[in-house]
């Protein structure tokens, strides 16, 4: 439900539009059901004149106002080719959609990015007996709800204009059918809780931000002084303020049951909750990574959770029954059935540098103990270095030359003839235990040459931020993953107990699912989930090339 928003001079003028002149002397009339057929008929005669002026201001005005003449084809198309009824100047729908607009700040978005002064003065100044300058303020008003509504639907801006790294499908808003759906709705939250977006993260992301807004009117939390690090056990003058800081978020007792500057059980429990919610080593342990991010100011939060807000605008509205969704900033897997997440996994992103892109696909097959086809530029910038002083270190490790049909050997070749722009072959790797894509890889064929996949190398797995591969995304348990998507994907037949059979053969195993399922690959540094409100550090500098985005401003890429 949005905040209710009360504005007597626009509920004065409805009621003069809708009864007119005649409305004030139907109590001089000797028959009341008389005044008010009459009353009746005239707005009715009212609104129709509305509405023609209207049309015709679309047809025949060259000069109309910047943000009507943007939408002048839509909005002609409703008010003259489909007849569509007046949407504004009628019952309180005015007041409704001011309202809505003031409360643009309850779903991430900025209400002073909306004209509600204006139409506010526009209301105000209106004349009942003018209707050219009705039908004006009817398109006023139109034009503004279809700039709202694509807002809050699809998002303010195109995800590659804001990074060229996000790679989703642009999705667009139907003006047109927004016009139609507004006109058959009686109460416009109807609509509006529709247009945003339908995904329950969505919505539990607009809770934070009330909760978060809540405390930010309760004057938010003070930062914890700077200083050594504390452990469980230990004294410090600074220990009260950490018990004021995490009481705020986390759960701490505000007043300490005996020596105030103990770190006790209870206060590690906080902190332990808060560094889980924030992606840190879960130790009890306030270093200052833990220090870092308890003292980020509540108005920070605020903007990430908004930002996290308009990244689901871009998501598609239709996830899947069943699906993969990988968080790259939250280095996380979840495998999601009806709305619950059945599996989360920790996995290792793409470096700064090498980043994991963004886009929606389908995992169409696995392939168990998968060639590793070493992609052109890593061969060269990373590898021929090796193949020219000890190829036979790379030979061991199950790397291949491939050039067209033809395999060599690592050593048979002359590698000091080669480089960067002369460079033939293929570089593969052998599926086996060295194999660098591990014994399992997920295939959602694209562009980018990105794919799900196991590794030998394991102990990325056990640090907090795992932003090392090339853009590939390594899983902390693959095996269990590939019997979940098997199964999701209609394959039968499949256990662990096979699996394990067909990996020991270390021979190469394409299983194509007979249901595509759908994957999608996003960058949220806000989420909420059973722990709270979870916070991550933005590793791909994408929250501020959002924001100045947002704030009219450009960063360098």
């Amino acid at each position: 439900m949005r905040r209710p928003f009360n504005n007597a001079p626009i509920r004065r003028f409805a009621l003069r539009l809708c009864a007119g002149a005649f409305l004030a002397l139907a109590p001089m009339l000797p028959s009341v059901p008389a005044a008010e057929a009459a009353s009746v008929e005239e707005m009715q005669r009212n609104l129709a004149v509305i509405r023609i002026n209207a049309i015709d201001l679309l047809a025949r005005e060259p000069r109309l106002p910047l943000p009507i003449q943007q939408r002048r084809d839509v909005l002609r198309a409703y008010y003259e080719e489909q007849a569509g009824e007046l949407l504004w100047l009628r019952d309180d729908r005015a007041e409704a959609l001011v309202a809505i607009l003031n409360d643009a700040g309850a779903d991430g978005l900025r209400p002073d990015d909306y004209p509600t002064d204006q139409l506010l003065s526009l209301m105000q100044r209106a004349d009942p007996e003018d209707f050219r300058g009705l039908a004006l303020i009817e398109l006023y008003f139109s034009a503004a709800f279809l700039e709202y509504s694509a807002d809050l639907s699809v998002g303010r801006f195109l995800p590659s204009k804001v990074d060229p790294n996000f790679f989703l499908k642009t999705r667009t808003f139907d003006q047109a059918a927004a016009l139609q759906a507004i006109s058959r709705v009686d109460d416009l939250d109807e609509y509006f809780d529709v247009a945003q977006p339908p995904s329950s993260y969505y919505a539990s992301l607009r809770g934070a931000l009330a909760q978060y807004r809540e405390l930010q009117a309760e004057g938010g939390w003070e930062p914890v002084p700077l200083g050594p690090t504390l452990k469980p056990g230990m004294t410090d003058p600074r220990v009260g303020a950490l018990r004021e800081r995490l009481a705020v978020t986390d759960g701490a007792d505000p007043a300490a049951a005996g020596n105030a500057e103990l770190y006790d059980a209870e206060l590690v429990k906080a902190v332990e909750r808060f560094q889980a919610r924030h992606g840190l080593d879960v130790d009890g342990v306030v270093g200052p990574a833990a220090l870092v991010a308890m003292n980020v100011p509540i108005e920070d939060r605020i903007q990430e959770i908004e930002l996290a807000m308009e990244r689901w605008r871009w998501m598609p509205r239709d996830l899947g029954q069943q699906y993969l969704m990988v968080n790259i900033a939250g280095f996380e897997l979840r495998r999601v059935r009806d709305g619950q997440a059945e599996e989360r996994m920790s996995v290792v992103v793409g470096k700064p540098y090498s980043r994991t892109p963004v886009f929606s696909d389908q995992v169409r097959y696995i392939e168990l103990n998968p060639y590793w086809t070493v992609p052109a530029g890593i061969a060269v910038k990373e590898q021929l270095g090796k193949l020219r002083s000890n190829p036979a270190s790379l030979a061991s490790q199950g790397f291949q030359a491939v050039r067209g049909k033809d395999v060599y050997d690592l050593t048979s070749i002359n590698w000091s003839s080669y480089g960067p722009g002369n460079f033939p072959f293929q570089l593969r790797q052998q599926p086996g235990p060295k194999n660098a894509l591990g014994r399992v890889k997920f295939m959602f064929p694209n562009q980018h040459d990105v794919y799900l996949h196991d590794t030998p190398s394991r102990s990325a797995f056990s640090k907090a931020e795992r932003a090392f591969s090339h853009g590939c995304i390594r899983l902390s348990r693959p095996l269990e993953l590939a019997l979940q998507v098997l199964t999701a994907g209609g394959i039968s037949g499949w256990n662990m107990d096979r699996i394990n059979k067909v990996v020991a053969t270390e021979k190469n195993t394409v299983v194509k699912l007979a249901t595509p399922l759908p994957i999608h690959l996003t960058y949220l540094t806000a989420w909420v989930d059973d722990d709270g409100v979870n916070f991550r550090k933005d590793i791909y500098n994408q929250d501020a090339k959002l924001l100045a985005a947002l704030d009219g401003k450009a960063l360098a890429w």
